[in-house]
């Protein structure tokens, strides 16, 4: 059986001036064909406290989300401890080593990227991204950060569009969430 490749999309989070914002794109591609043009991939859970956006497969990032939620409930709305206890339970639980996608989730205080490999990476500088776009849309946040006066929102939306505008797998049909 020959089985399609879910090509990536584009999310990107960022602290700064007391707001986090975290912007994902539409796009949903299935080998060489867009799918779907307004996916939401980034929401909000846990009483609207927590943000999470997602790349991979679908189904898999619905998982871990539930997963998250559910490690939150657990440890009383610990961000650091839910994503530290769903990376160890992704690393060696048998179901979850399968799931094909990455994460990022934010509150008020903290960032975070949470990979399959068991990575939860807090980004030095308050900007992080995943997806194929991922690189163009951190390093357009970061020189917007370095070099204007622009509100947070303004940066993730303008860094969202060059991204669309450079890789294949990320359109401008762009959800942006703010605490």
């Amino acid at each position: 059986m020959n089985k399609e490749i879910f090509h990536g999309t584009t999310i990107l989070a960022l602290r700064h001036k007391d707001a986090v914002v975290v912007a994902g794109d539409g796009q949903v591609t299935l080998g060489s064909i867009v799918t779907k043009h307004k996916a939401k991939k980034v929401r909000r859970i846990y009483n609207d406290k927590i943000i999470v956006g997602f790349a991979g497969a679908t189904a898999d990032a619905l998982t871990l989300s539930e997963k998250l939620e559910e490690k939150l409930e657990r440890y009383n709305g610990s961000l650091t401890r839910a994503c530290v206890e769903l990376a160890r339970d992704w690393r060696t639980d048998k179901y979850l080593r399968r799931l094909e996608a990455m994460m990022i989730a934010v509150d008020k205080d903290k960032i975070y990227l949470l990979s399959g490999n068991g990575d939860v990476i807090e980004p030095d500088d308050g900007v992080i991204s995943i997806g194929s776009g991922s690189t163009a849309a951190q390093a357009a946040a970061v020189a917007l950060l370095e070099n204007t006066a622009l509100n947070p929102r303004v940066i993730v939306e303008k860094a969202m569009k060059i991204a669309a505008d450079l890789c294949i797998y990320t359109n401008h049909q762009i959800t942006v969430e703010e605490l």
